[in-house]
């Protein structure tokens, strides 16, 4: 349970390097530039594109078969509206990982009889004004489960996906190390920056021990868990008609709610020391590894695999039922054409 991780004391080792030298934050800098150097790019190239007219004719457009190029998107990549939209989710997932990271200190630090649950409450409401903040930017995903479900349906396209889960794992990383910036140093080491962990190093009676649940458990969880959320609260976004019949006020307080009662219930259902709960985001356990690093790599496959086999789940679950009970709008991206087309099936 997360408040059983107040006694889990890390013993790794504290590295004295230079603020300049932090492997941390020199990577950030690093993702800035290159961020701020493709963004320079992209708006060159689409005034070059138009000054070429490399535009294609939306009437022969229409008549031609799709080909690989227009159900991937790819000409996304030189679109500067996406990359704009991506800033929307690179603020948002830094200020979700901020926020909720600082709420997991908080609460084991409190020593209040049930954690697990304030946890949930909280993270149900941030998540909520989160979504409803970045929604007219970006379409409000500030998760990679979202952005890759939403290109495996045929919402957005694959190369949007991409753009947006760049910008995500960026602005994770920008929310730990702002997260880092703030706390002491003994909190940095004891809570891990309230990253995503399977395991921790806690003193034992013969030398340090590690405890936390099996690889096999959180990677199972992470799936199940996932599924849940696309299943019980994203399919009322990607439904238009549900949509509109409840309004995105409701649609979003419902992906929050379901979230917070997934991490309750993740976290309750284990009972072990280490495990914080499912991640439900693989941007916002990316962050803090990078900027923390030790033993937060220590199955971080699981809560990037477990999210991805979730998805396909899902897509395969919106592929079975009638069509009538599942009406997503622009489906021009979804996988099964981007299969026909790779193949060459009509």
């Amino acid at each position: 349970m997360l408040w059983m991780m107040k006694n889990a004391k890390l013993s790794e080792p504290r590295f004295s390097l230079s603020p300049l030298l932090h492997p941390g934050k020199f990577f950030s800098c690093f993702c800035l530039t290159i961020y701020i150097t493709l963004v320079i790019f992209v708006e060159n190239s689409a005034v070059s594109c138009r000054t070429k007219n490399w535009t294609v004719d939306q009437e022969n457009k229409g008549k031609l078969p799709p080909t690989l190029t227009d159900v991937l998107g790819l000409d996304e990549f030189l679109t500067l509206d996406v990359y704009r939209a991506s800033v929307g989710e690179l603020l948002g997932t830094a200020v979700l990982v901020f926020m909720l990271d600082t709420i997991v200190i908080s609460t084991i630090e409190s020593d209040i009889k049930m954690p697990n649950l304030v946890l949930s409450v909280l993270a149900a409401v941030i998540i909520t004004i989160l979504l409803l903040a970045v929604h007219p930017v970006s379409g409000g995903h500030i998760n990679p489960i979202i952005s890759f479900s939403a290109a495996l349906v045929g919402l957005i396209s694959m190369s949007r996906a991409l753009v947006y889960i760049v910008a995500q794992c960026a602005g994770a990383i920008l929310g730990a190390l702002a997260l880092k910036a703030v706390v002491s140093s003994a909190i940095e080491q004891n809570f891990s920056l309230g990253g995503c962990t399977i395991t921790v190093v806690a003193p034992g009676p013969d030398g340090p021990i590690t405890i936390g649940l099996e690889t096999a458990q959180a990677f199972w969880l992470e799936i199940i868990c996932s599924f849940i959320f696309l299943f019980a609260s994203i399919w009322m976004a990607y439904d238009h008609r549900q949509a509109k019949q409840l309004g995105h006020v409701l649609v979003f307080s419902i992906v929050g709610v379901v979230l917070g009662l997934l991490v309750f219930v993740s976290s309750t259902v284990t009972a072990q020391k280490g495990y914080v709960g499912a991640g439900l985001n693989p941007a916002r356990c990316i962050g803090p590894a990078i900027v923390r690093g030790g033993h937060l790599w220590d199955g971080h496959w699981v809560f990037w695999a477990g999210p991805a086999i979730a998805c396909v789940l899902f897509y395969l679950y919106t592929k079975i039922i009638p069509r009538q009970h599942h009406r997503s709008k622009a489906y021009d991206h979804d996988f099964y054409n981007v299969v026909k087309v790779m193949f060459g099936v009509k």
